[in-house]
């Protein structure tokens, strides 16, 4: 059943709109008896949220981000942990959405829970919006990601539309990072949401020709869309260039912020380029590119983390 509005919301004629990122995102806790929200919420403007799961919940700490249309909303990941008591993601978005429509009134309104890809740490929470009404859930394999957008043979060379009311959404195909890896750009805010594929953290490319391939459709797309941030779903830089947090970090008090800029996805392309012929680990000032890391780099990335869990287990006793 189509929604029944009272009034639509003109989500073009004024795009981009401004919209602030000017917040503190949670980032762990030094103290083990210290507490943060599970999920902290931002509305970046009247119709636009992004969320962030707690590290106390899980380290990897995903981005989510929540666009209202008028006809329907999508969330776009649903992040690393499945269990409602621990990360009652169900019960904030709908709160969210019951919000949005006391502002904005309309009968049959939807929503879509999407992913950029379909590793855990982005679709965990799924299950928690099976027996959501007038809720659509789309899978996560590629053949299922093509379908759902209408890519078509198109796939990955063309991007296609998806129209949230008014509200539509360009979609690019970027797999390297995983295979089903979408990007999306928001013309209203103005983002491009690159999922894990661009990020201020490690850019791990398990197929490095599609992850050249992936970047070289965003920085043409580019340069012709207005794009105001570059978000990814991690921060795993600190505020120190070329200095990264260890994996399975769970308190990063001086962490990079997570939204980059068009010059910072040029000069991630650009250094992806120059690496083409280089396997192994690259280490830039705001990112890392994991070109198809070897059993050895990623040993050394594991023990620095397991040691740093142990230094931190020790020193909070």
């Amino acid at each position: 059943m189509a929604p029944s509005t009272d009034g639509l919301i003109d989500f073009a004629t004024a795009a981009p709109v401004p919209g602030s990122l000017d917040v503190r995102w949670i980032h762990g806790t030094r103290s083990a008896r210290a507490t943060e929200p599970r999920i902290q919420v931002h509305r970046y403007d009247e119709h636009t949220v992004v969320l962030r799961q707690s590290k106390a919940v899980n380290y990897e700490a995903p981005f989510l981000f929540l666009l209202f249309g008028n006809d329907r909303a999508v969330l776009l990941d649903s992040g690393a942990t499945a269990e409602p008591d621990l990360f009652p993601l169900r019960t904030t978005v709908d709160g969210l959405v019951e919000e949005w429509l006391a502002a904005h009134p309309r009968t049959g309104y939807e929503l879509v829970v999407a992913h950029t890809h379909a590793h855990h740490d982005h679709v965990a929470g799924d299950a928690q919006f099976a027996d959501r009404p007038a809720t659509t859930i789309v899978g996560t394999d590629v053949d299922a990601v093509r379908a759902f957008y209408g890519f078509g043979d198109g796939w990955p060379a063309h991007a296609v539309t998806y129209d949230l009311g008014g509200r539509v959404l360009d979609v690019l195909a970027s797999p390297g990072h995983h295979e089903s890896a979408i990007t999306v750009y928001d013309p209203w805010t103005g983002f491009l949401l690159t999922g894990d594929t661009v990020l201020p953290g490690r850019l791990y490319a398990a197929d490095f020709p599609a992850f050249r391939a992936s970047l070289d459709r965003m920085v043409a797309f580019v340069t012709t869309h207005p794009v105001t941030h570059v978000l990814g779903c991690h921060v795993e830089m600190t505020d120190r260039p070329g200095r990264d947090y260890p994996i399975g970090a769970a308190y990063q008090p001086r962490e990079h912020v997570p939204q980059l800029s068009v010059a910072d996805l040029v000069a991630i392309r650009d250094a992806a380029e120059s690496v083409a012929d280089r396997r192994g680990v690259h280490r830039y000032d705001d990112f890392i590119i994991y070109h198809e890391p070897r059993p050895a780099d990623m040993r050394r990335l594991l023990f620095r983390g397991n040691l740093h869990q142990v230094l931190r287990t020790v020193f909070r006793r």
